[in-house]
């Protein structure tokens, strides 16, 4: 099972993201900012970090140049979860290392469209109508 680090200083925020991971089967570890996020990646490096960008002690951009320069820290996906929608924020989080990055609020069906764009899940199961199979007896 993949693990995935959630780092936000909302607990509610964590929460939320707990329960969308986890029936993405993911096993989920929270941290409540950067320097507790980098803590859990020296334990064990996770294979995907959903990180918001403003938080006390450390923040998301500062937890993140320090990831990539850990070793094994070039391997989780990262995807940026913050309400920082500036083009400038967005460039400057790609450019430090970031796969992907979502606008708060986000739902389900974004977070589970980035971790695929990102390559940590397979596409959706799409339910087929009865027109895509017309040889189909009903």
């Amino acid at each position: 099972m993949k693990t995935c680090l959630v780092v936000d200083d909302s607990g509610v925020v964590r929460k939320v993201a707990r329960r969308i991971i986890e029936a993405m089967n993911f096993h989920v570890i929270e941290a409540e900012d950067g320097e507790k996020a980098l803590e859990a990646c020296n334990c064990a490096m996770p294979e995907a970090v959903l990180l918001d960008w403003n938080m006390p002690v450390m923040d998301g951009y500062e937890f993140l140049g320090n990831l990539r320069r850990m070793p094994g820290g070039d391997v989780p996906k990262v995807v940026f979860c913050t309400t920082e929608n500036g083009m400038d924020h967005i460039s400057r989080a790609l450019s430090a290392g970031a796969n992907e990055y979502i606008m708060k609020p986000f739902d389900r069906d974004i977070v589970a469209a980035k971790f695929e764009e990102v390559g940590l899940v397979a596409a959706p199961f799409q339910e087929t109508s009865e027109s895509d199979h017309p040889d189909q007896i009903i």
